[in-house]
C-alpha cells in the first residue's frame, strides 16, 4: 500500500517557521531557569506557556513573525534584567 501524506502536512516555508519558534521558547525557558526567585520563576513560565498557547493558531505569516519578534525582544529584556541583578 502506498503511504499516504497526513491531510495537515506543512510547507517547507511553515517547517522552518515552526523550528524558528520552538527554538524561541526552549530559548526562552532555558533564560526564565536563570531567575532565581520561585514565585517569579513560576509567574514567567505561566506567562511564556500562555503567550504561545495564546498564538498557537496564527496563520497569518505577518502576525506570526511579528509575535516572534515580540517573543526575542521579551527574551532580550528579560536576559538584560537578569544581568542587572548578578
Amino acid at each position: 500500500m502506498a503511504s499516504k501524506l497526513p491531510k495537515s502536512s506543512l510547507s517547507l516555508k511553515q517547517f522552518l517557521r515552526r523550528q524558528e519558534v520552538l527554538t524561541l521558547y526552549r530559548n526562552i525557558l532555558k533564560t526564565i531557569r536563570q531567575v532565581q526567585d520561585k514565585q517569579d520563576k513560576e509567574y514567567l513560565k505561566n506567562w511564556a506557556r500562555s503567550d504561545f498557547k495564546r498564538n498557537k493558531n496564527l496563520t497569518d505569516e505577518f502576525a506570526i513573525k511579528s509575535s516572534i519578534v515580540h517573543g526575542e525582544n521579551s527574551m532580550k529584556e528579560l536576559k538584560r534584567n537578569l544581568n542587572l541583578t548578578k
